[in-house]
């Protein structure tokens, strides 16, 4: 379904509207609308593209459509598997791109990342480097740090996943572990000008978290991270934490003059998302209220206060009259929870687990649709994006043998949803501005 199509009756057709706010969301970051003006004209010398994302290839498409036809470009862009979007007929290839695992980083990310610092070898002050940067940066793009292997990467990365950190706290580690990321692959551009264009998915748009921000100054230090470590009980190799004791893995810091001259530009945020679903809500016929696009916190407990708030207004007619949508954006955490004996292992991602916690807290609320997705099309690990929610899903649930509480116990979101047709399948988009949440209230 296109988004510039006309929007569904939200009345008759709740669910379809819901989806319909979501892709214009994704619609509003993709990259070919939004890169223009970012762009810097060409060098005297070579223009070398670096990238990292679940964006990086629609990313690297618009600037091979938008760059020069007669101006030299040149680079690699590695982004997660499945997701180099179809080349449009006649564009030109210019950029290599490449595939690699995310969550969890594999040996090809680890390639592609050092392929990438060996390319920056020889630059002069006459090239530009422009630097393509997306959420899934941070595991796609892995260069363990020095005592360190893939292997304890794998296992740290893994455990931050399941403890419950916030992407903040996850990144700065990586950061710290990492011989690209934090900076260091700015530095390792220099002399040459760095001009970064990225898309934000995370709360704050903060560069120097998206992907671990391999290309802008770290303010975080050896200190934190391991306090970082400490707070989620997660070991590192005795050597590696050595060097985090002592400082010695610490990364470029704003006031270092390799960052003099260099230009970062946010060209695509959870907000423009959030306005461009709200506004196509309003030509709909409905009022429309962003609640935030920076909403952290575990996500079945933010699933219940949304539901507080969408009972209070279906009610009460408070704080907002309905008929409303109300959206909301950030990156929630799942904490995985044990497993106990002969349990089945659980599948799904914060989406999937907000619609849980948002379902049990609804208690089949008449007048109440909602959607929870990842903007990127992947809910965690999973093929669908998010979920729906609709009155009656906890009934259909029931019927079909299904029982929230023992699904929440395990995070199995997925298997909830799956088993009432309530998933919502939509392939990698090619952006990723993070969690869209959309509640109808009729």
């Amino acid at each position: 379904m296109s988004a510039s199509r006309t929007a569904p009756n939200p009345r008759t057709a709740p669910r379809e509207f819901l989806e319909h706010l979501y892709r214009v969301a994704v619609e509003r970051a993709l990259p070919l609308a939004s890169m223009g003006p970012y762009l810097p004209k060409p060098p005297k010398g070579r223009t070398l593209v670096f990238g990292a994302g679940k964006a990086g290839g629609s990313m690297a498409q618009a600037l091979e459509a938008l760059w020069p036809a007669d101006a030299p470009l040149s680079g690699l862009v590695v982004t997660r598997y499945g997701h180099i979007p179809p080349r449009p007929e006649g564009l030109a290839q210019r950029i290599e791109l490449v595939e690699a695992a995310h969550p969890v980083p594999d040996a090809a990310g680890e390639k592609a990342a050092a392929r990438i610092l060996a390319l920056t070898e020889g630059l002069t002050a006459d090239d530009l480097v422009l630097c393509l940067i997306s959420g899934g940066g941070s595991s796609v793009l892995t260069l363990p740090a020095e005592g360190l292997t893939l292997e304890d990467k794998q296992r740290v990365n893994q455990q931050l996943l399941e403890s419950g950190a916030g992407i903040g706290e996850m990144n700065c580690v990586r950061k710290h572990l990492s011989r690209i990321k934090g900076g260091r692959l700015a530095a390792a551009c220099a002399p040459a000008q760095v001009v970064t264009l990225t898309i934000s998915d995370v709360p704050g748009d903060d560069p120097a978290i998206i992907a671990s921000g391999p290309t802008v100054p770290d303010a975080s230090t050896c200190a934190d991270a391991l306090a970082i470590l400490g707070r989620y009980r997660i070991e590192v190799p005795v050597a590696v934490r050595a060097q985090l004791e002592s400082g010695a893995l610490e990364t470029p810091k704003p006031a270092d003059v390799v960052f003099k001259g260099h230009a970062t530009h946010l060209i695509a945020t959870p907000q423009q998302s959030l306005e461009a679903a709200a506004a196509a809500a309003r030509a709909a016929g409905l009022e429309a209220h962003i609640l935030s696009d920076e909403m952290e916190g575990e996500s079945r407990e933010v699933g219940k206060v949304h539901a507080a708030l969408a009972r209070a207004v279906a009610l009460r007619g408070e704080p907002f009259a309905k008929p409303c949508v109300i959206l909301s954006g950030g990156e929630t955490t799942v904490t995985i929870r044990p497993r106990q004996p002969g349990q089945p292992k659980g599948r799904g991602g914060r989406a999937g687990e907000f619609c849980m916690g948002l379902a049990g807290a609804l208690m089949g609320q008449p007048g109440v649709w909602a959607l929870a997705a990842d903007t990127d099309g992947i809910d965690g690990v999973e093929d669908n994006a998010g979920a729906f929610v609709t009155p009656d899903t906890l009934a259909r649930a029931e019927a079909a043998g299904c029982k929230l509480a023992a699904h929440l116990d395990r995070n199995d979101a997925y298997g909830y949803f799956d088993a009432i047709g309530d998933l919502l399948v939509t392939g990698p988009t090619h952006t990723n501005v993070n969690d869209f949440r959309a509640l109808l209230i009729l």
